[in-house]
């Protein structure tokens, strides 16, 4: 299994155009094959900071999901609410 950990931050006055979004984006990844889990958390120390957590089966089921219609959608239409790079890791489970 991988696991990406993606966390962005917003701008202020578009905090409820990425929540809109993600929800979106979220119920679509759950569906696909490979996915084991897909969830979007709020910082709550900060309303303008997201977190994605994704479980996959495999780098392949990355791979497909990445070039899926929702996915390439979610990236062009949030890239201009973002308030600053990506902070994405991917991480291997070890046990």
């Amino acid at each position: 299994m991988m696991t990406i950990v993606a966390r962005c931050s917003v701008k202020a006055d578009k905090v409820e155009d990425l929540v809109e979004l993600a929800q979106d984006l979220v119920k679509a990844s759950r569906s696909e094959a490979g996915n084991i889990s897909y969830d979007f958390y709020a910082d709550l120390a900060d309303p303008t900071k997201f977190t994605f957590v994704e479980v996959w089966k495999d780098q392949a089921a990355i791979d497909l999901h990445n070039t899926t219609p929702h996915f390439r959608g979610f990236v062009d239409k949030a890239g201009p609410l973002f308030a600053g790079p990506l902070d994405i890791t991917l991480y291997r489970k070890l046990t």
